[in-house]
Formats: C-alpha cells, structure tokens, sequence
C-alpha cells in the first residue's frame, strides 16, 4: 500500500494553495506572513486522519478536501499564537523562524487572526450538504475555542513552573493536543451516512487515546530527539518548566504511557477489520515519528 499520510499530504497540500490568499494581493505583509506559517513543512496528520476517516466509510476525498484544509489552517493558527513572547516565546518552529521573529509580533497576531477566520470561511464554501457544513462547523469550533484547544493552552501556561498530576496533566492535553485530532477524526466520520452510533463511539476511543499518544511523543522527542529533525532546541521544554509526561513518569515511564494509548488506539479499530488500515499506519507513524 502507497503510504496514506504521504497521499493525504499531498492532497491537502493542493487545496491550501487554492485557498489561501495569494501573496502579491492586498495586504501583502499579511498574506505573506500567513502562507509563511502555513507552507513550513508540518506533518499535516490532522487532515490526513480526517481522510482516512472519511476515506474508511466510502466518503470521496473530493467531499473531504475543505474541511481537511480547514482543521489545519486552525492547527496553523494555533502555532502562530503558541509561539509568541506572551506564551511559549519560541524562536524556531520547523527549523525556521518562527512568524512572529520572521515578520514582527503584530503581524504574528493578525496572520492568526486571519488564518483562524479563513478557516471557517473555507467550510462555509465547502462542496457539501448545508447540514455537514454545520456540523463540521460546530465540531471545528467547539474542538477549537475554550471547552477544546484555546483552554487547554490556558492550562498549560498555568501549569509552567508548577507540579501537576496524572489526571490534570491528561486534562491539559486532551484540550490543547487531543481535541483538534479527536475532531479531525469525528468531522471525517460525520461525512459518512453509514457510520453507525457503535462505530463512531469507536472513533471516540480512538481519537482520544491517539491524541494523547501525539502529545506523549512530543514529549519524548523534546529530550531524545533531534534538534535537527523536531526543528527545535532540544530539551527546550524542560528549560522552561513545562509539565510534561517525561517529567511526570520519567522516561521509561512516558514511553510505557505511550504504548499503552498506542494499543488503546488499535484496540478501538479492531471491528472494523480491513477499513482501518490507513488509521493504523498512521497510528504507526504517530507513535514511532522522529520528529
């Protein structure tokens, strides 16, 4: 089999070129700033998760497409936002600049302004019935706002210099990391007519448990891996006293933590047999990817 994130990437990758703004129209800093953040070598699991969704229930990419562009301009906007002096004051993302140092910190802002309303601008014009379009709306929203990925930022700046639990720790993540896989996961399953109440509960599983597994390896990789390769100072999580798994369970205890979700996420996939194999692989490069 062709490797499905590589295909998705691809095709997700087209789309983001069609809908976002050209960097020559007005305002140009802006659009510059924008495409800069968004065209900077992500992994984009995101919407390759939300296609092999879509993709296992027979939904055509065709039908897919705006809302895969539209989960990663959100997760783009995130980044924008994360890396600023008021919150992780990051220089390097991905090995480059990060926006705020490439450009200047107003402009970071206004591209995550920008990038987050263009988001729902793209579902709005998507090639789908009125009644997806909502949903995926509230499923984007609600993944991305106070109750999802914006409070569990919240959290995790609390949590800087502080000792947190198992249950807290898992709380934060859920939000900041895990809501926005877990509705690529759900707005792919809410385009198939034919995902049944049992099989969506599945999903659920799946979703959380591999969200969670995301964020494990993040925190594994900030000490072991690469600089080179995760396109950051190693151990610079750490440095600034995050709460992280490695720092809770140690190292051997955060790898055990990520085997454990990982099989979570298998074992939720198990009755749909052959479906899932885009789901697995990805489960597969999730949890053993180097950076």
């Amino acid at each position: 089999m062709n490797n499905p994130l590589q295909i998705w990437q691809q095709r997700v990758e087209g789309t983001l070129q069609q809908v976002l703004p050209s960097e020559s129209a007005a305002p140009t800093r802006l659009h510059q700033a924008m495409r800069y953040s968004i065209f900077n070598g992500g992994k984009r699991v995101r919407p390759a998760l939300l296609y092999a969704t879509g993709r296992m229930f027979g939904v055509e990419a065709e039908i897919l497409d705006s809302a895969a562009a539209s989960i990663e301009i959100i997760h783009s906007y995130s980044l924008i936002h994360d890396d600023l002096p008021s919150m992780d004051d990051d220089d390097i993302r991905r090995g480059r600049a990060t926006c705020h140092r490439e450009f200047d910190e107003a402009t970071a802002i206004l591209a995550g302004d920008a990038l987050q309303s263009l988001a729902f601008e793209v579902l709005v014009n998507a090639n789908a019935s009125l009644e997806l379009r909502l949903d995926w709306i509230k499923l984007l929203s609600n993944a991305s706002g106070s109750s999802g990925m914006v409070g569990g930022q919240q959290l995790d700046l609390a949590a800087e210099q502080v000792k947190v639990d198992s249950i807290e720790l898992n709380n934060i993540h859920n939000l900041k990391t895990g809501a926005l896989i877990k509705a690529s996961i759900l707005m792919g399953a809410s385009a198939a007519e034919s995902c049944k109440a049992e099989e969506h509960s599945k999903l659920t599983s799946f979703a959380e448990a591999i969200g969670l597994a995301f964020q494990v390896q993040d925190d594994i990789l900030d000490i072991e891996g690469e600089s080179s390769k995760i396109g950051k100072p190693q151990g610079s999580d750490l440095k600034k006293g995050k709460s992280t798994f490695v720092s809770l369970y140690g190292m051997d205890g955060a790898k055990a933590e990520l085997h454990k979700l990982q099989q979570q996420a298998l074992d939720s996939l198990t009755s749909f047999d052959q479906r899932s194999v885009e789901l697995n692989a990805i489960i597969d490069f999730i949890t053993k990817r180097d950076h």
